[in-house]
């Protein structure tokens, strides 16, 4: 353990990330598991965001959305996941101290902004369906980029706060972080000086970054499914309903594992268990709920795949009349 020296105390300039250690016979196992995970989300959300900004068909609000969504859970996982499969593949990870509250700064951005975003698709939706002579007004492009604006915006101020109260804490005592990513919990534990205020902030911008978005995403609903059930067509709400419960049930175990993580941090193995549930999961189902399902994405897709395999076929075509002319 490397540490510094301040006067009479010894500060830590080191963090050891302990990860999953207290499952050991599952080392490889789990490693090979998030592995799939992270290959899968990034695969289909890079896809996404792709598809979203080349089709001019997709160049809609819900659309734009769903780029944003897309952009910001590449940066989610990859902000955790990369660190995680490491911890595991060595059995713990040594991290320095800027590299552990950077990790810090990145995952709480991405988790203030998606919540706030998830809240606006919800909403989204909602004009979309209960208000639709209105959408178009609504929705302007310009209302779309300062609501994805403040989304963003959101995050970088509320890690902002969260950031300049934990650097100033001191920290001199154990270094190891028993989690598999540096959060505020478990460094608020290895801090040898007062976290009240912390604590207290900390709270309050759960309460701010959750509840709010939270409701929003719920009344929307709400009137969504009063819409959906005055659909004549059964096929037409079944489907409608279909959409609408895995996204409420994604959303309700994001929010609920996320509250739970923050207002009952006495047990690291809840912690770890919980903050699986709101790190890992949503990058992972969000683009299969929100576009993979849908049949305009798919038909993009189909398109995309479809141009593609022109290409490779004329480039073959043209590489074959290339050596011919040299023979």
């Amino acid at each position: 353990m490397e540490h510094q020296k301040r006067g009479n105390l010894t500060l830590v300039t080191h963090f050891i990330l302990l990860g999953f250690q207290d499952l050991k016979n599952l080392q490889i196992l789990l490693f090979l598991g998030f592995l799939l995970i992270y290959i899968v989300t990034i695969a289909g959300n890079f896809l996404i965001a792709v598809v979203v900004v080349t089709d001019q068909h997709l160049h809609t609000p819900m659309y734009f959305f769903l780029g944003n969504l897309s952009c910001l859970e590449i940066c989610y996982s990859s902000t955790l996941i990369p660190v995680m499969l490491e911890t595991l593949l060595r059995n713990g990870k040594t991290i320095s101290f800027s590299s552990c509250f950077l990790q810090l700064f990145f995952f709480g951005y991405c988790l203030g902004a998606e919540c706030y975003l998830l809240s606006v698709m919800s909403y989204d939706r909602y004009l979309a369906i209960c208000k639709p002579l209105h959408y178009g007004m609504t929705m302007s492009t310009t209302k779309c980029i300062q609501l994805a604006a403040v989304s963003w915006i959101n995050g970088l101020i509320g890690i902002s706060i969260i950031m300049v109260l934990m650097l100033q804490l001191t920290y001199c005592g154990p270094n190891e972080i028993d989690h598999y990513f540096c959060d505020t919990v478990p460094l608020k534990k290895l801090s040898c000086s007062d976290t009240g205020l912390v604590e207290c902030v900390n709270l309050i911008l759960l309460f701010v970054y959750t509840m709010p978005p939270f409701l929003v995403t719920c009344m929307s609903y709400v009137f969504i499914i009063m819409a959906i059930v005055r659909i004549s067509s059964t096929t037409g709400r079944q489907k409608a309903f279909s959409t609408c419960s895995s996204h409420l049930i994604v959303v309700s175990t994001y929010y609920g594992s996320l509250m739970t993580v923050y207002l009952l941090p006495n047990s690291s193995t809840l912690n770890k268990a919980f903050s699986l549930l709101y790190t890992i999961l949503p990058p992972l189902v969000n683009p299969l709920i929100y576009s993979l399902r849908n049949k305009e994405v798919n038909q993009a897709l189909r398109q995309a795949q479809s141009k593609l395999v022109n290409l490779r076929i004329f480039h073959s075509v043209l590489a074959y009349l290339v050596n011919a002319k040299e023979k």
